[in-house]
């Protein structure tokens, strides 16, 4: 019998589904995606997109089902605002919403209105010290560019996510003040909750977004979370359980320094962990990674969750022998979610230092070489021997070739 945690296509934990846990979690009835790969994304050290890079990623993540793309900053280049035009049109009819991204000015702004965007996200300095320390501004002059930006952008009809930089370092008191006045002398139809350098702890985040909707209870929140400390999906995935509607995320956690969330791992975890389906087709996640790491020349590590081009290959001897006795018919006792679910190919034995006795066996049976018990064993030491020598996994023309010597 199916459970929220043991399906079959996944199996997580039944603690997840503990009474007193799920008491604890307030998901939106209906939680978005934000992707930001194709601004933040690009903003990884070394990563260019084209015109084009840029129009295959849009329309590969409207096919996942990715609700809204920031399809980029059309001030940066021309090769940019005419990428996020033609995005614009590729996807109208669709149920994937074009933003852009702007600064606070209203020249930004303009810029983006003749794009044909549906929304735009707005940033600008929060906090002060690097309002003071790193734009060298008055700190007035943070509030009053972003009052006249965000209404100029409401005036020519854009939904407008209000994006304050280095948020969650900024003092609280006067960022506050600032957001206060933005929202009632500006506008703001979102708010983007920034934690600009990844310096939030998972168990301040609920906190902190109980006390922002003390001051905004109407005004939808948008966690934008860094991974600089290694916990931009758990930080956005606590934001997600206490009510967030939209999660800010990229493609396999490209961006800025250490990256964003990456979005395949929040919305499998919210989908296996928590019961929470975002409606995307996961089945294209691993497609849709290599395309995009593919355009931007980024090396993913072969382990990476999700995504990781070795994820399902099995070395260890006794997960072979869990792969042959199970793996049929039980797939979950072996991995937690099964490779069909994110687009993976299926689980199979490679032979190296790890093997065991089932790993000789498999192999063997592969080959149509039949062997005793005692010859296996002798053949599995010689596999041991090959990989330290050559210090790797072994190639099956090594394997046959030592299993010929037999």
């Amino acid at each position: 019998m199916s459970e929220p945690w043991n399906t079959d296509m996944w199996f997580t934990s039944p603690w997840n589904f503990d009474k007193e846990v799920r008491d604890q979690v307030h998901f939106d009835p209906n939680p978005k995606l934000h992707d930001v790969t194709l601004r933040d994304g690009e903003q990884q050290t070394g990563v260019l997109f084209t015109k084009d890079a840029k129009i295959r990623i849009a329309e590969a993540l409207a096919e996942v089902g990715i609700h809204r793309i920031e399809a980029g900053m059309p001030v940066v280049s021309k090769q940019d605002e005419e990428a996020i035009k033609e995005i614009v049109k590729r996807l109208e009819g669709t149920d994937t919403e074009v933003f852009s991204f702007a600064r606070c000015m209203v020249d930004d702004v303009k810029r983006s209105v003749d794009t044909g965007v549906k929304g735009i996200v707005m940033e600008v300095p929060s906090s002060t010290h690097i309002i003071e320390r790193a734009y060298k501004w008055d700190l007035n002059k943070a509030i009053d560019t972003s009052i006249k930006a965000t209404q100029y952008a409401k005036e020519n009809g854009l939904y407008v996510c209000f994006f304050p930089i280095d948020f969650s370092r900024a003092p609280l008191e006067w960022v506050l003040d600032m957001l206060k006045k933005v929202a009632t002398e500006g506008h703001m139809d979102s708010l983007a909750i920034v934690d600009t350098f990844g310096g939030l702890a998972p168990h301040t985040v609920p906190h902190l977004i109980k006390k922002m909707r003390e001051v905004f209870p109407d005004t939808p929140f948008e966690p934008h979370f860094h991974d600089d400390f290694g916990m931009g999906v758990a930080n956005t995935l606590m934001a997600m359980a206490e009510g967030c509607q939209v999660a800010q995320t990229s493609v396999t956690g490209l961006g800025e320094r250490a990256g964003n969330c990456a979005y395949e791992e929040l919305a499998l975890a919210m989908k296996t962990m928590y019961d929470v389906d975002m409606g995307l087709k996961t089945e294209k996640f691993v497609e849709t990674s290599r395309l995009v790491t593919g355009l931007a020349d980024v090396a993913v590590p072969p382990n990476r969750c999700i995504v990781g081009e070795k994820l399902y290959d099995i070395e260890s001897g006794i997960i072979v022998s869990w792969l042959k006795n199970a793996g049929k018919d039980f797939p979950t006792e072996l991995v937690p979610y099964r490779a069909g679910l994110v687009g993976q190919t299926e689980p199979k034995p490679v032979i190296g230092k790890g093997s065991g006795i089932d790993s000789i066996a498999w192999f063997l049976d592969e080959l149509n070489i039949k062997a005793t018990q005692e010859e296996m064993m002798a053949l599995l030491t010689d596999v041991k021997e090959k990989a330290f020598e050559v210090g790797r996994l072994l190639t099956l023309d090594e394997f046959k070739e030592l299993a010929g010597e037999k």
